[in-house]
């Protein structure tokens, strides 16, 4: 479990797939790896994520790390891992979903946003949290409450985009989540994947090029 965090540590980007037609989806999980995304997150609230899942941990084995998301409830954590899906993530803590996670060497990532629910993830064996919604929070919020918790790794979710991306990384995220910025629904529904994989390149070159600095 732990290789996958420091997998996920030096990546630092996990892409959302979420509402994306399942026609498209292998299409857009290809563009995304060629762009040199690694962590990809299809969520459950998309059709056919349960075969997608499927599909990109076949297709993509040894290349992308596939994960589900918006995990409500230990039914849908079970039928995820079934599917394939190398790690879970929440929009929320569910406890009995960390500790399934835990008794079955799954990583699970919850959404969290105070620092009781950070507390309470981390002890309940998750190995990083979902810091969410940081469209709203911010930055600001983030490196607020590291200063206490900075022994837990966080994730943050919502709102980062090439502008503010390393702002982000020094507020002290180990990674973030990424939805429309980079999985732009526009341009997969007109078939312009070459701009998807551009777009995830430009991502995964910020990325370096803040390890770099």
């Amino acid at each position: 479990m732990k290789k996958l965090l420091e997998e996920l540590s030096r990546e630092k980007i996990v892409a959302i797939i979420r509402g994306i037609d399942e026609a498209n989806g292998d299409r857009t999980a290809k563009a995304l790896a060629d762009g040199g995304i690694v962590f990809l997150e299809v969520t459950l609230n998309t059709d056919g994520a349960l075969g997608m899942i499927s599909r990109f941990r076949e297709g993509y084995a040894g290349k992308l790390r596939i994960g589900a998301g918006t995990v409500l409830d230990i039914g849908q954590a079970k039928e995820a891992v079934a599917a394939g899906a190398e790690y879970l993530i929440s929009p929320n803590l569910d406890e009995e979903i960390v500790y399934y996670g835990a008794e079955n060497g799954i990583e699970v990532w919850p959404g969290t946003m105070t620092p009781t629910e950070i507390v309470k993830a981390y002890k309940a064996g998750a190995s990083a949290v979902k810091v969410f919604p940081f469209a709203s929070l911010g930055a600001g919020y983030l490196k607020e409450i590291r200063a206490p918790l900075n022994h837990i790794p966080m994730i943050a979710t919502g709102g980062v985009n090439l502008g503010n991306i390393q702002s982000v990384f020094d507020a002290g995220a180990v990674a973030v989540g990424l939805g429309g910025n980079l999985v732009d629904k526009q341009l997969i529904a007109e078939g312009r994947f070459d701009e998807l994989t551009a777009r995830a390149r430009a991502f995964a070159d910020a990325v370096r090029e803040g390890a770099g600095a």
